[in-house]
């Protein structure tokens, strides 16, 4: 999950070189787009008040699922912010803040609890998600997951910051795919493939979260779960989760995240939750 940092002001200078890159502009132009269309009205007035309305405490939740997993998954999250805070704030200090972890503990106990084959997730920043999923594959034993995302074209050389935070020893079921979405699914989601955990963190705009929707459904296996950043910026979300048998809705610093999926059930059947 992303956090709430800022980046530095935009230099023209540097948009416009990532713009020349391949693969770089169809992509700037899209989000561009987006952002001139998106609005923050009556859409996202309905959205927060509905995942208000709906809002469970996570870590409540957490505990009720499996105790013990959750205390893993909150340890977790504590080591990996400490361990993480020198580079993080020597970084913010040079003009880049990437934000900083927002519930990582949930996608730690999602997908310690699911143990999936295969992971997936988009919108990847400091890589705050991705480490709290690699760190529970390597517990499990085993695993994979596929990350997609899309540098931040506003600064110079962006690729080297996605996953700033991930430890090295984890990256080993890790497969890193940088040219947007619609281009990196295709090449994640090849004939065949199966999906235990998705954790969508990327466009936020309605387009990108349909499209994203569309494209993996082919792809998720009978126990999976999906998870949903920011669903209070579009009613996409409840739209999706109304037409399953069961979702929860969690608020973390002042955001809203969704789950869903059949697995979610039999997680919390599983651990009493």
């Amino acid at each position: 999950m992303r956090g709430t940092g800022t980046l530095p002001p935009m230099s023209v200078s540097v948009v416009v070189r990532n713009s020349v890159r391949p693969g770089y502009l169809p992509v700037m132009a899209r989000k561009a787009l987006r952002r001139l269309r998106a609005g923050y009205g009556r859409e996202t007035r309905a959205a927060t008040a509905w995942a208000a309305s709906r809002a469970e405490d996570l870590h409540a939740w957490g505990e009720r699922v499996d105790e013990a997993l959750w205390r893993e998954s909150v340890e977790f999250a504590r080591s990996l912010a400490a361990s993480a805070r020198p580079r993080v704030e020597e970084l913010r200090a040079s003009g880049v803040d990437l934000g900083g972890p927002a519930g990582i503990e949930l996608l730690y106990l999602l997908t310690r609890v699911l143990r999936p084959a295969t992971a997936l997730e988009t919108g990847v920043a400091a890589g705050w998600s991705t480490a709290a999923v690699l760190a529970a594959i390597r517990t499990n034993g085993s695993g994979r997951l596929h990350s997609s995302d899309f540098p931040f074209f506003r600064i110079p050389d962006p690729e080297r910051y996605i996953g700033y935070v991930v430890p090295e020893e984890l990256k080993e079921p890790w497969t890193l795919r940088t040219r947007g979405d619609r281009r990196n699914l295709e090449e994640i989601l090849l004939p065949g493939t199966e999906v235990d955990l998705v954790h969508y963190d990327s466009d936020k705009s309605r387009q990108g979260r349909e499209f994203f929707i569309r494209r993996t459904a082919p792809h998720l296996t009978c126990g999976h779960v999906f998870v949903m950043d920011d669903i209070q910026d579009d009613l996409v979300f409840r739209e999706y989760a109304e037409r399953q048998p069961h979702f929860r809705v969690f608020e973390y610093q002042g955001k809203y995240v969704g789950v869903t999926g059949p697995g979610l059930r039999l997680a919390e059947e599983a651990g009493g939750g």
